[in-house]
């Protein structure tokens, strides 16, 4: 088995909460600096910008999962990782449909920018992107699965849009595949203190909207044979000898 370093929760400018220099070419250039071998774009709500990332990735050795990061109709954050771009463009239709038709206020929640592959600018993100859908967990987790892509419950260990600060428990309709902790709180300290979420797999990543905040997060190791969504999967669940450190 090979040795992955993994961070799968990073946001880029099109998420308005995150710094304009959470571009395309500054992510691939700090994933290569730290030695990170799969990374994974989740902005709220949206993925305009996955393309330019897994574009900029090209000619290096850092794999480029698409997702995003959904906030669902009871404000918990899931994020949702799949193989391809056609899938999560697939489910970008989905996310559409149940968005609930605001626009953003730049002056209020921050700017939202489009960009290519070399960082330059193409346009704003009209939508606020900072809302819930009209949608649940279960119906949410449920269309990912069936698109083929996996949802991981984002930062458990926070209080605020994490399921157990929200719901208190894990619903039993919610297809997850792991429970992640920010840099809050260790693997094994979440382990112990969040009986509720069971034997559930538990996994650490930056969250980063910001450089500083992907240089200085937790990541995760994972032991797998490529670096792809169907080997995390199986080392989630602990088969054909796949594990996650």
């Amino acid at each position: 088995m090979m040795h992955f370093v993994a961070d799968l929760h990073i946001h880029t400018l099109l998420s308005p909460c995150a710094s304009v220099e959470m571009t395309p070419t500054n992510i691939i250039a700090n994933a290569v600096e730290q030695g990170v071998d799969i990374i994974a774009i989740t902005d709220h709500n949206a993925c305009d910008n996955v393309a330019a990332v897994m574009e900029a990735a090209e000619g290096t050795n850092v794999a480029v999962l698409p997702g995003m990061e959904v906030e669902t109709r009871e404000e918990v954050h899931i994020v949702v990782l799949f193989d391809n771009i056609d899938q999560l463009k697939t489910w970008e239709i989905f996310v559409k449909r149940h968005m609930i038709g605001l626009l953003n206020d730049e002056s209020s929640f921050g700017g939202q920018f489009i960009v290519d592959a070399n960082d330059d600018f193409l346009g704003i993100k009209k939508e606020m992107l900072l809302a819930s859908l009209t949608c649940g967990i279960g119906e949410v987790t449920a269309e990912v699965s069936s698109i083929g892509g996996i949802c991981i419950a984002s930062h458990v260990d926070r209080p605020m849009y994490s399921i157990l600060s929200q719901l208190g428990f894990i619903p039993s309709d919610a297809v997850l595949s792991a429970v992640e902790v920010s840099r809050r709180i260790t693997v094994a300290q979440a382990i112990e203190q969040f009986r509720n979420i069971g034997n559930m797999p538990v996994i650490t990543s930056s969250d980063a909207h910001s450089l500083s905040d992907f240089v200085s997060g937790p990541k995760t190791v994972f032991y797998m044979e490529k670096p792809n969504l169907s080997e995390i999967k199986q080392a989630l669940l602990h088969q054909n000898n796949r594990r996650v450190e």
